[in-house]
């Protein structure tokens, strides 16, 4: 805890979110010592002090004075500070400058979020960059030495205006294989980081017998390609990009807010240079994004046995990426139009046919279509109605296995006429008297 001489009265500092605690004391000098400290704080919020601000000093005693009035005479005022910026690191107070930069390097290889997964690592990562962005600067150093985080704070940083600490780490870090041989951690930075392209869509609709046995197809799509004026940078020609204004180079802008309950940081892609950290004279081809929205016919080879919601993969035919990304693949959803008379259930193609009672009883051979064409197919005596019929490997061929197909099931109906000639009833009673005599015959 940084205490700070104001005369004969010494004050706690202000800016470590001090916590007010009321305890019970002999003294009853409680509106004497406020009235002190006051007058002396007042003098350090003047324009010409960097210490305080009349905001500070509002906040400070709003919280003191609401303690005063529900406690009785005679109370302290215990102010507990953050920790050490020293025992953070681990290091003396005199420590040089390699020591401070070697505990660092050791602390964040080990509290870095993508190595360490325990609960509590990523804070405790962002703490020890902080300390380290202080004690590495002489200037910070020697007031965070006098007057503790407090000085440092009021010297311009703000409450919890810290630098990114993964910037920090990089940056550290640069040249050394990301976490110094550990195996490629890589950063959190993407500034420059290459950003593939996105993946394309099409629909493809073929009819029944395409997606049986399939085909070639040729399609046009509508896709992004890299700016040929530009080289996909963005950049008009003939210029140089400078470092971002809006952002300073860093890709990323930090807005924080102060609440009843502390700082809250929120970190944001900048949308002046859209994260790159640089800006430019945006080309007049592509207007600054590295792209060119332009057509172009592709060869597309469908499989046998495609159906609808089969999805085709065409590599890198998507969208082109930006700052060098890979581009993006494309999709060729397919959709099938139904047969009429042909029905599909996955391999198995499904056909119903239909005979006379005549020839169900008897037999006969009919023609059947399938995907191969008319085929006989025969009706043997004494078929059942709704019988079903195995015609082998007249399917649909297995997806990528072409020379294994599934089967068509063809299912009889026999039909029963509700009408008959005076001629055909005669001749189905003496076919029915003639069964009679034989049933009667059998049973004796």
């Amino acid at each position: 805890m940084a205490i700070i001489p104001c005369g004969n009265t010494w004050v706690a500092q202000w800016g470590t979110r001090p916590q007010f605690v009321l305890r019970s004391s002999v003294t009853n000098k409680i509106s004497s010592f406020q009235y002190g400290v006051t007058s002396k704080l007042r003098h350090l919020a003047a324009p010409s002090s960097s210490l305080f601000s009349q905001n500070s000093l509002h906040a400070l005693f709003c919280a003191g004075s609401s303690q005063y009035s529900h406690h009785r005479r005679g109370a302290r005022l215990i102010v507990r500070a953050d920790s050490d910026f020293y025992s953070v690191l681990g290091v003396s107070r005199n420590a040089s400058k390699s020591e401070i930069k070697s505990a660092y390097r050791k602390l964040a290889r080990s509290y870095h979020p993508d190595v360490n997964k325990e609960p509590g690592s990523e804070q405790k990562f962002k703490d020890i960059s902080n300390a380290y962005e202080v004690l590495s600067d002489d200037e910070k150093r020697s007031l965070y030495d006098k007057y503790g985080e407090a000085g440092v704070k009021g010297a311009g940083m703000g409450m919890g205006d810290f630098s990114n600490p993964f910037d920090l780490f990089e940056s550290l870090f640069e040249g050394m294989g990301g976490m110094g041989g550990m195996g490629g951690m890589g950063g959190r930075d993407s500034r420059n980081r290459a950003v593939d392209g996105q993946d394309e869509y099409y629909n493809l609709i073929l009819n029944f017998k395409e997606a049986v046995f399939g085909v070639e197809k040729e399609i046009e799509i509508s896709r992004l390609e890299s700016c040929a004026t530009c080289n996909g940078s963005g950049a008009k020609p003939g210029t140089k990009p400078s470092r971002c204004s809006t952002c300073g180079g860093q890709g990323q802008v930090v807005s924080s807010a102060r609440t009843p309950l502390g700082i809250f940081q929120q970190v944001m892609t900048c949308s002046s240079c859209g994260g790159t950290g640089e800006s430019s004279t945006p080309c007049n081809t592509c207007s600054g994004d590295g792209r060119v929205r332009r057509t172009k016919r592709i060869s597309l080879k469908i499989p046998a046995g495609v159906d609808s919601g089969s999805r085709l993969r065409v590599r890198s035919e998507g969208n082109a990426g930006r700052r060098g990304g890979s581009p993006g693949d494309l999709f060729v959803i397919i959709e099938v139009l139904p047969d009429p008379v042909l029905k599909r259930d996955d391999t198995n193609i499904l056909y119903t046919c239909k005979v006379s009672y005549i020839d169900a009883i008897l037999g006969t051979t009919i023609k059947v279509p399938t995907v191969d064409g008319m085929v006989d197919l025969k009706i043997p005596a004494g078929t059942q109605p709704n019988t079903t019929l195995v015609m082998a490997k007249k399917g649909v061929p297995l997806l990528n296995k072409s020379n294994m197909r599934g089967d068509q099931l063809v299912r009889v109906q026999v039909e029963i006429p509700k009408r008959l000639s005076s001629e055909e009833k005669k001749l189905i009673e003496e076919l029915a008297n003639l069964s009679k005599g034989k049933t009667a015959s059998s049973r004796r």
